[in-house]
């Protein structure tokens, strides 16, 4: 088959990019032809592809471009077209596409005769603000009516930023969007569940987890005395809260990441001897990180759809606790971790810590679910059904 992969960058940015790379890499390797499209970036990795790419639009510099890209405005009609009309894609699968790149490619892929699947990495096809989230609780109020993101201010507090979100909203509606979309892909059942809350067509919704870009080799037995947090340091990821208890613990927690909370949790805990800061790690070298250690934490404050984190995690057997929230709880039992509510998070370590874990079996038991061939076979039905 020919597939187009579309994400607005090209980078490892975060998990939408990583998964957008490795299913690029998986059809490759299973013999397809695959191309990319992104937004130009200088952060981008290399691709033969990057001459197609939509220019670069920073909200920052310009409002009023990064308004048009919103809209589908501009040259990006013009860079797509071209690339579908050169590649002439069987399948096109979009990522995380919105402001960067815009949803207008959704409709001239379908308009081109290709089929599209979209994964949806985040909440912002229901929720203009992404998060589904307000004032530290769980908000759906979006999925019926899009004005109460201008009501409570969701995009970063800005009446302005607010306004732009709604009109991207109603302009890029459930309507639209389902009448150029085959079929939608929910990497978790709360994200399956939240778009049927949100009315849209169950038969175009299939959910299908992630997946690890490799299996282990082996499973470490015998772990360090240390437990680990792996992702960014950001207040919807729940680090400060996590950071705040861990600093009135005996156990040892290594924190590998950075962010916008990133200057703030080092003046405020820098100095705390059993909380140790990694910075940014590579693929492997968190892969090495997990693999060592008692157990890792998922500390999130917003509903998280499937995170990697916890996948790769679990597939290297390292147990996990984690937050009642989102997709979260799908991914860990008993056997393998720990859920609790936020506030209840330094009970929950404490007991982490305090048990004997079967390393081996979580990490069986984790593969047989996130296998990538397993998910390979599950894309191509979505891709050809």
């Amino acid at each position: 088959m020919r597939i187009l992969q579309v994400n607005k960058f090209y980078y490892r940015r975060g998990g939408d990019c990583v998964v957008a790379q490795r299913t690029e890499s998986m059809l490759r390797e299973h013999g397809h032809e695959v191309a990319v499209f992104a937004m130009d970036y200088p952060l981008n990795d290399p691709s033969p592809w990057s001459k197609y790419f939509a220019t670069e639009v920073n909200f920052d510099r310009s409002r009023v471009r990064g308004f048009k890209r919103m809209m589908g405005w501009g040259d990006i009609t013009a860079s797509f077209k071209r690339l579908l009309g050169e590649f002439k894609p069987d399948v096109v699968h979009l990522h995380n596409i919105h402001s960067y790149i815009s949803p207008v490619v959704a409709r001239l892929a379908h308009e081109h005769g290709c089929r599209v699947v979209w994964t949806m990495h985040d909440y912002k096809l229901i929720c203009p603000g992404y998060t589904c989230t307000r004032d530290d609780a769980a908000c759906h109020a979006c999925f019926q009516r899009k004005w109460n993101v201008i009501l409570h201010r969701c995009m970063k507090g800005s009446k302005v930023a607010s306004i732009a979100a709604y009109v991207e909203a109603k302009k890029w509606n459930r309507d639209r969007l389902q009448g150029w979309v085959d079929r939608f892909i929910c990497p978790s059942h709360y994200m399956a569940k939240c778009l049927h809350d949100a009315g849209f067509d169950d038969d175009k919704v299939t959910v299908l987890t992630n997946c690890v870009d490799r299996l282990p080799n082996e499973i470490v037995t015998e772990r360090d005395d240390y437990y680990c947090y792996a992702g960014r340091l950001s207040e919807e990821k729940g680090v400060d809260n996590l950071l705040e208890v861990a600093a009135t613990l005996p156990m040892h927690i290594k924190v590998a990441g950075t962010g916008p909370l990133e200057q703030a949790m080092h003046e405020r805990y820098g100095q705390c001897d059993n909380i140790e800061f990694l910075g940014q790690l590579n693929g492997e070298q968190v892969s090495q990180l997990l693999a060592h250690a008692r157990f890792s934490v998922m500390p999130s404050e917003w509903p998280e759809n499937n995170p990697l984190s916890v996948i790769e995690s679990l597939c290297l057997g390292t147990p996990v606790v984690g937050t009642h929230m989102g997709g979260i709880p799908e991914l860990i039992d008993y056997s393998n971790g720990i859920v609790a509510r936020p506030m209840a998070l330094g009970t929950a370590l404490e007991q982490a810590n305090m048990r004997t874990w079967d390393y081996r079996e979580i990490s069986r038991d984790a593969v047989e679910l996130f296998d990538p061939k397993l998910y390979y076979d599950r894309l191509m039905k979505i891709y050809e059904s």
